[in-house]
């Protein structure tokens, strides 16, 4: 699988760590609602298609990337910069 860095672009998955799911919002770090803290950590959904995650260029640029991935075919149909960054996007390849 390649994922195409906006900086170095084109790279064997290999060169890139997951980071976890790019839907799911953190609760308040200054939070004491054990609820939103149990449902964050532990309620994952398991869905069939395009899905929305963080990767980080660890053997590279070190960036954090948004990937669009289809969990059925591993296709890789968008890389943006994380964190709402106006960076470069750029269509992956699978």
């Amino acid at each position: 699988m390649l994922i195409t860095c906006p900086y170095c672009g084109p790279r064997d998955v290999s060169e890139f760590s997951y980071q976890g799911d790019g839907n799911r919002t953190r609760p308040d770090p200054a939070s004491t609602d054990q609820a939103a803290w149990n449902a964050y950590v532990y309620d994952r959904t398991n869905i069939a298609g395009d899905h929305r995650e963080i990767w980080q260029h660890s053997g590279g640029c070190r960036s954090h990337l948004a990937v669009t991935r289809s969990t059925l075919t591993h296709r890789i149909s968008e890389v943006a910069l994380a964190g709402g960054s106006t960076g470069r996007r750029h269509g992956g390849r699978s």
